[in-house]
């Protein structure tokens, strides 16, 4: 009875199986959600029943929630959701308790209507109301709003309780589980995975079952165990991260990234910069001047087949990129500019990983220089950036 919602989702790109929809038909048939009286059960109920049941991943969320309203009547078809409304109109300063008298005459609006009836409040209404039946506001029986009663109103802010809304999910409260969700652990390693190619290395320690079922029939059925080394992600990665200064913000996300490099990668080599590299690097920020590396010898050190990642925010003065002399820490004999056109030379295969927010960087001209320097080759530290500079990496 729901087929075309489940191609719905298909075409919104939903990883939906006909397992799953299958699941979904059968908690229906137990009366999951509701009492036994079918019709006791709220289209509420089996958004979160479905969403349940269907939905695997958090950052699918957003793509479900746009199918289910395009199902159920197109809903950003009929209404421009994504205008804000002021807080101030759905502040509730105080509880108003309504008689049933006024219950009773609560304005009630099919689908379409009531719809298109948002539509026009949100263009004409200019002030917060409360108590009333027909702006959006608190407390009072219009159909848009939260803390008052409407039998088959919108709810737009504020706890739901009564149960009777026809739409709460269009606020769509998990847009930010999308691409674009800062990263745990384990999301960052399913995304470096898409930088895989797997080799067999290492002493024999895996069973080689197809090869095994061969050898013993072709040894008259006298088993005969055939062995393999194992698997493991054969590519290389040169890891080089900025520290302290400004990246002091974003430590947190770095050290997950960085736990997740070192997990997904067995041939990883890693150093530290401060803002920009320069003619040496470090690996142990305590020893940073005892124990320096020359860039060059970096360089020469690991070949060609080394994919270069940097991580910095990029975040710093013009002339410390630009300029001999321009480090804060001392007196640099060359641009940053250079070496850094020297590892990515030496490295043809190279992405700069950003944590600074995308929505700042055109505020920093040192980010646009970087960029230009990288080749546009930039991503920002999330989802979506890490998947497409691991997709850059495989070219």
């Amino acid at each position: 009875m729901l087929i075309d919602f489940f191609y719905t989702l298909r075409a919104a790109k939903l990883p939906v199986s006909v397992k799953e929809y299958l699941t979904l038909l059968e908690a229906l048939q137990a009366d999951v959600v509701g009492p036994r009286n079918p019709d006791a059960c709220t289209l509420d109920d089996f958004y979160h029943l479905a969403r349940t049941v269907l939905v695997k991943d958090e950052k699918h969320f957003d793509k479900f929630d746009r199918a289910f309203a395009a199902y159920f009547k197109g809903v950003e078809m009929l209404a421009d959701f994504t205008q804000e409304i002021p807080a101030d109109w759905l502040r509730k300063e105080m509880e108003r308790l309504l008689s049933d008298e006024q219950k009773a005459n609560a304005p009630r609006m099919d689908w379409d209507e009531l719809m298109e009836t948002l539509r026009k409040r949100l263009q004409e209404q200019k002030e917060r109301h409360e108590g009333g039946s027909k702006w959006i506001g608190t407390g009072g029986t219009s159909p848009f709003g939260h803390g008052g009663y409407n039998p088959q109103g919108i709810r737009i802010g504020g706890k739901g309780g009564g149960r009777s809304a026809v739409k709460v999910w269009e606020q769509r409260s998990y847009r930010d589980y999308d691409d674009t969700q800062e990263l745990g652990t384990r999301n960052i390693k399913m995304a470096l995975r898409r930088l895989r190619k797997f080799a067999r290395e290492g002493s024999d320690l895996e069973l080689d079952l197809p090869d095994t079922i061969r050898a013993t029939a072709a040894n008259a059925g006298w088993l005969d165990i055939r062995m393999v080394p194992e698997r493991h992600n054969h590519v290389k990665v040169l890891l080089l991260m900025d520290v302290g200064g400004t990246m002091d913000e974003h430590i947190q996300r770095v050290e997950e990234l960085f736990s997740a490099a070192k997990n997904e990668f067995k041939h990883l080599e890693f150093y530290y910069f401060h803002n920009c590299v320069y003619d040496y690097v470090w690996k142990n920020n305590r020893r940073r001047y005892a124990e320096k590396f020359d860039t060059w010898e970096v360089i020469r050190k690991y070949n060609k087949d080394y994919k270069l990642i940097f991580v910095g925010d990029a975040t710093m003065s013009p002339y410390e990129i630009l300029q001999p002399g321009g480090s804060v820490e001392y007196n640099n004999e060359e641009a940053g500019a250079e070496w850094l056109q020297r590892l990515t030379h030496a490295f043809p295969h190279y992405v700069w990983i950003n944590p600074e927010p995308q929505g700042m960087w055109q505020y920093r001209q040192s980010i646009a220089i970087i960029q230009q320097l990288m080749g546009q080759r930039m991503y920002p530290l999330t989802l979506k950036g890490l998947e497409e500079a691991m997709r850059v990496l495989t070219k």
